[in-house]
């Protein structure tokens, strides 16, 4: 029989050390100590997998996990005071689970978003690289004394790094102290549009002119389009272009999203704003917000609805409102009458399905149809009957107004019709007498 007798415990934090004390010795008997703390390996494994995502918290905090009672240590009197210590949960959980995280980073594996942050795919040029390029291109262009002395001052006016939209300003206002063509695209974009039609841009295309020239003043001869509402042309201009290929690569990503997001291209745009909020760090606040206002307008946009239809007719009128009435708004008009009917013929199968689901296949002769046509549903071909007396003399006429009916009947219809309708009434006369 087993006694349970008096005695004391102390353990420190995490069950690592457990001692009882017997106040009895006991000559070679065994006595079980009831509220003595014991580990198994499934408890160690359970606690150490919960606790040790919370073990750094929990630690600084002075907050401590404490398992419950386990009877399981017999303390025999003959050896004395029994001390067992008894692995950490922490270390246990450290031991096992640090080889299953650390591996893939030891073996080059990619791992989650939530471990590994996306690094972004393009990044603003510092103000120091443009510098350096641009100056380099004047080299090679063999500008003279003067032209290098204004773009000297140009630069040497910036303190620190500058923003990608200063750099852009400052690199085409550097090429146009040196190129004609750059001059007077640059005049152009510094005051609204006053012609119909826009001076031809070739030499931007023109394989003699250097690409970082033609890249650069690309972007911001678009952007002056974007903001003159003239979309198509700005598509044209940033068509192609890369991030790496301009020294605001922020600028070139917001501008196609909104080309295209005007345009209702729905794939090109929401690429281009994919990847300007991959690069959030480096583009301007006001860009991200309103990225992500337009990604959410064109993830919820289908085609052929009432609202893609009411977009392409407000593209229609600033066509017209920029002068353009070529075979593209011809184009677009189209395209908006064809998905009217079809949203129309839409409308008229729901409208059918509806009715027809609501009678339930059956024909309803207390509700007339609207128009004259074939009905569905079936039916047993019998009307509603109606009470209309049983008094003889039904459907007879007074004798006067017989006999102007007659005379009228004479006067608007053939002779045979009054022969046909004076023997109807003999007849209903011959059936009331009979009755």
């Amino acid at each position: 029989m087993t006694t349970t007798l008096p005695h004391t415990r102390s353990h420190k934090p995490w069950g690592r050390l457990v001692t009882c004390h017997l106040d009895t010795p006991m000559q070679g008997r065994s006595r079980t100590c009831p509220t003595a703390r014991s580990y198994s390996l499934g408890r160690w494994l359970f606690f150490s997998a919960v606790a040790w995502p919370l073990t750094l918290l929990l630690r600084g905090s002075g907050v401590f996990f404490r398992i419950g009672r386990q009877p399981g240590w017999t303390c025999r009197a003959a050896v004395g005071p029994i001390r067992k210590k008894t692995p950490d949960p922490f270390w246990v959980a450290t031991l096992i689970f640090s080889p299953l995280l650390t591996a893939p980073v030891l073996l080059g594996a990619d791992l989650p978003a939530p471990i590994l942050a996306k690094s972004p795919t393009w990044q603003t040029p510092t103000t120091e690289k443009v510098r350096s390029q641009v100056f380099q291109w004047f080299d090679e262009r063999k500008a003279d004394d003067k032209t290098r002395a204004e773009a000297e001052k140009l630069w040497n006016d910036a303190s620190g790094e500058l923003p990608a939209v200063d750099l852009l300003d400052r690199t085409v206002r550097s090429f146009a102290l040196a190129d004609e063509n750059a001059r007077q695209l640059l005049d152009l974009c510094s005051k609204p549009r006053a012609k119909l039609l826009l001076p031809s841009q070739s030499w931007l295309t023109d394989t003699a002119t250097p690409n970082f020239v033609s890249n650069n003043v690309r972007l911001y001869y678009a952007r002056w389009l974007v903001h003159e509402r003239m979309f198509d042309e700005a598509l044209e201009q940033l068509d192609g272009l890369q991030p790496n290929d301009v020294v605001d690569p922020a600028g070139l990503l917001f501008y196609q999203g909104v080309v295209n997001h005007r345009l209702l291209n729905g794939e090109m745009g929401l690429k281009a704003i994919d990847r300007l909020l991959d690069g959030t760090a480096d583009s301007p606040k006001r860009y991200a917000a309103v990225a992500r206002l337009m990604k959410e307008d064109l993830k919820d946009l289908e085609e052929d609805t009432l609202d893609h239809i009411a977009r392409r007719m407000e593209d229609i009128e600033r066509r017209l409102e920029l002068g353009r009435a070529g075979p593209k708004v011809r184009e677009v008009e189209g395209g908006v009458i064809e998905s009217l009917d079809k949203l129309i013929k839409k409308l008229e199968e729901q409208q059918q399905q509806q009715q027809a689901s609501s009678s339930g296949g059956q024909l309803q002769p207390l509700q007339p149809a609207g128009d004259s046509r074939i009905m569905g549903g079936k039916g047993k071909g019998e009307v509603t009957k109606r009470d209309i007396g049983g008094e003889s003399g039904w459907g007879d006429l007074p004798p006067k107004q017989r006999e102007e009916a007659m005379q009228q009947i004479g006067r608007d219809f053939p002779a045979h019709y009054r022969d046909a309708i004076e023997q109807y009434f003999r007849r209903l006369a011959k059936e009331g007498n009979a009755d």
